[in-house]
């Protein structure tokens, strides 16, 4: 039995070592690369949020302003910019909220 256990732990080290995965994504879709990254009660971010009518319950989350997703060159991820992910990428990249930074 212990023989089980240490061969099925083994081939599932393996396995997740084996499996490639991608800088350029988040598990809420692509990296966004973002001109800047303030709180959402900061002026500038409070300024396009009640601009486009969306209200937030915290306004500690941080939110990226003008954001795209990040492009892929080669195998270098590029962004002159701060790299997030963020919950919410939906609004034509002028606001992404809920982001958190990633590194490239």
């Amino acid at each position: 039995m212990q023989f089980k256990l240490a061969f099925v732990s083994a081939a599932l080290a393996t396995l997740a070592v084996a499996t490639p995965t991608s800088r350029d994504t988040c598990s809420t879709g692509p990296v966004q690369c973002c001109q800047s990254v303030e709180p959402a009660s900061s002026s500038a971010a409070a300024g396009v949020l009640g601009g486009l009518g969306i209200v937030l319950q915290d306004l500690s989350v941080l939110v990226g302003l003008t954001c795209s997703p990040v492009t892929v060159i080669g195998t270098s991820s590029s962004c002159s910019a701060q790299a997030v992910c963020c919950e919410d990428n939906s609004h034509g990249g002028l606001i992404s909220i809920g982001c958190v930074p990633v590194t490239l």
